[in-house]
């Protein structure tokens, strides 16, 4: 009886005890983990808004590239340094391989601008995500024991940045065929309504539009599938690529502490770069689609057979 006394007093006095001292004295006996989890840790809450790790990453990658973008412009000069050399060049040699995309200069002056900016996100996104900063986090409590939460964690690694991506590429593109070509014509490559109505005015000249029309007609509904296929391809890329990198990096790490993880490092600084590269050029690619016309194309085409029937009569 006086055992169980001692005890209830013992758990009375540690209930009485504010927080911090029980965490004091548990953390000198509980061992510190930390995980590698799908979903990116909250870091801090603002009443209902929540920061976590990758979001903080995104706030510092935005942060990095505005002040490297003001330095670089308030030293622009007409003689061009070792350092605005070099970002001319990459500006350059990233502008003619949108060039190959698009087949037209004033296209690709007009896109440049959304792929190059998304490109140094997602690149810098991957790279912070690798920068030796571990130490710095937070330590939680959890089921298991204690549980540390790093400050930086890269913010492509996380579902939700990299699918807020791949909707603002999408979306974009669409607003872009719109800005360009019209918002009738850029309906038409999904409701096609147009096809249908020529029916009526092109079935004496040609009966097979009956049968074309409707499939054209469906096609362009499959189109809107093919959007919502876009988002998840992009995302889902994009996030597998950087996370599988950074769980490769913690289990070389893991097993071998020192020197080893070091090529994979490497490898993971090139798939930054070539994730970026991809996700950029598609970008592009599903911009010069929403910006091309394809009744002017089926308008040229039209021509050419006509002149060329002229030709042979």
């Amino acid at each position: 009886m006086e055992e169980t006394e001692n005890l209830e007093n013992i758990i009375q006095e540690d209930n009485e005890q504010p927080i911090s001292e029980v965490e004091s004295k548990t953390e000198g006996t509980e061992q510190v983990t930390s995980e590698i989890t799908l979903f990116a840790e909250p870091i801090h809450h603002f009443k209902n808004f929540t920061v976590t790790n990758a979001l903080f990453t995104s706030w510092i990658t935005v942060i990095f590239i505005v002040v490297i973008a003001f330095i670089l412009r308030s030293k622009l000069k007409e003689v061009p340094g070792k350092i605005q050399n070099l970002f001319e060049i990459i500006l350059e040699g990233a502008l003619s391989m949108c060039d190959q995309v698009t087949n037209d200069r004033k296209l690709s002056m007009r896109i440049f601008p959304f792929a190059i900016s998304v490109f140094f996100f997602v690149l810098f996104s991957n790279w912070f995500g690798l920068l030796p900063l571990g130490g710095f986090g937070l330590i939680e409590k959890a089921e298991h024991g204690l549980l540390f939460i790093p400050f930086l964690r890269g913010s492509t690694a996380d579902i939700n940045t990299t699918l807020a991506l791949a909707i603002m590429a999408v979306i974009g593109a669409n607003l872009f065929g719109i800005f360009s070509i019209g918002a009738w014509k850029t309906l038409n490559k999904y409701v096609n309504l147009k096809v249908l109505g020529d029916i009526w005015f092109k079935i004496l000249k040609d009966p097979t539009i009956v049968i074309v029309a409707p499939i054209t007609f469906f096609v362009g509904l499959i189109e809107i599938v093919g959007e919502f296929a876009k988002i998840a391809s992009l995302s889902f890329r994009l996030f597998g690529n950087v996370f599988a990198g950074e769980v490769l990096l913690a289990s070389m790490a893991a097993l071998v502490g020192y020197v080893v993880p070091i090529p994979f490092l490497f490898l993971e600084i090139l798939v930054g770069v070539v994730q970026a590269l991809i996700f950029s050029i598609l970008l592009v690619v599903y911009f010069t689609i929403a910006a091309s016309d394809h009744d002017e194309h089926e308008e040229h085409e039209h021509k050419q057979e006509d002149k060329t029937e002229v030709v042979s009569v």
